[in-house]
């Protein structure tokens, strides 16, 4: 089942993301907003619309106002904007019981598992996998992959037109091919690149279920990291789901540091879950 994503538009002079799909307000950029007035509206919004949490990314030194307005600290990521300011991420929640998580013991499962993996180069890769850019001439195939792997997801990459405008924009995805099956992709990743902070979010992998435990997301990884320096990005994070082990697993094996968990976050494979961030400087 595939649900409209929720939107995202520039309000109070900020870029939200939100609607009733993960039924919470993503404030990605604070923008023009005036920080004095924002957290405000941004409670107001909230309750107007039945929304349970707001979750906020803030650069450090603008997070005291949301602090004082009932927002607690969930996760940093030193270096984030330009190689030199921390960013915070936040959260407010609207409904006490969406701020528990039932899994909280097994997220610190994962996240001691997954932080005691060593840092490794990739196996390599067999023969009949190819990595590669994806093109404007994917995008079909790329939203039946999405489709395939994620009955739910809080953007639209079920959508061609979406991956087209965004591949044209500021995101750029990465595919695994299969010589044996005609050039056919079987696993995807993307980097949306932040061009004006110069960090860049690694996210959107996707494995077909008969390709999984081949190391393809920590191949894909390992070529968006190199396209990502040489186009100046400076920090790459990703936002894992917390109870996957793999994923958390693959960014602890690239290198990637945890920086704490994002608790009942974001609608993904058919319901909200938690999120994990990890972090890694690139330059």
């Amino acid at each position: 089942m595939t649900t409209t994503p929720d939107i995202i538009e520039t309000r109070f002079g900020a870029l939200l993301q939100h609607g009733p799909f993960s039924r919470r307000i993503y404030l990605m950029k604070m923008g023009d907003a005036d920080p004095r007035k924002l957290p405000d509206q941004l409670d107001a919004l909230a309750r107007e619309h039945g929304y349970t949490k707001i979750f906020a990314k803030l650069p450090r030194g603008s997070e005291g106002e949301f602090v004082a307005n009932g927002y607690r600290v969930e996760a940093s990521v030193p270096g984030f904007y330009r190689g030199e300011t921390e960013a915070m991420f936040l959260a407010r929640y609207l409904d006490p019981a969406r701020a528990e998580s039932p899994e909280v013991a097994e997220i610190a499962r994962i996240v001691e598992l997954a932080s005691s993996k060593p840092a490794v180069e990739p196996p390599p890769l067999s023969a009949e996998f190819t990595l590669r850019a994806c093109t404007c001439d994917d995008v079909a195939e790329m939203a039946e992959i999405y489709r395939e792997v994620f009955p739910t997801y809080p953007f639209p990459i079920h959508d061609p037109a979406w991956l087209l405008e965004t591949m044209e924009s500021h995101i750029d995805y990465f595919g695994v091919e299969d010589a044996q099956q005609g050039g056919r992709l079987v696993a995807l990743a993307s980097s949306e690149m932040d061009l004006d902070g110069l960090n860049v979010e690694m996210t959107d992998f996707a494995t077909l279920p008969e390709f999984r435990g081949r190391n393809l997301a920590l191949h894909l990884l390992a070529e968006m990291e190199e396209a990502m320096r040489e186009k100046g990005m400076r920090t790459a994070y990703t936002i894992a789901r917390a109870v996957s082990p793999g994923m958390n697993i693959t960014f602890a094996k690239a290198g990637y540091k945890f920086s704490g968990t994002l608790v009942n976050n974001t609608n993904i494979s058919g319901g909200i879950e938690s999120m994990n961030v990890w972090y890694k400087k690139l330059a």
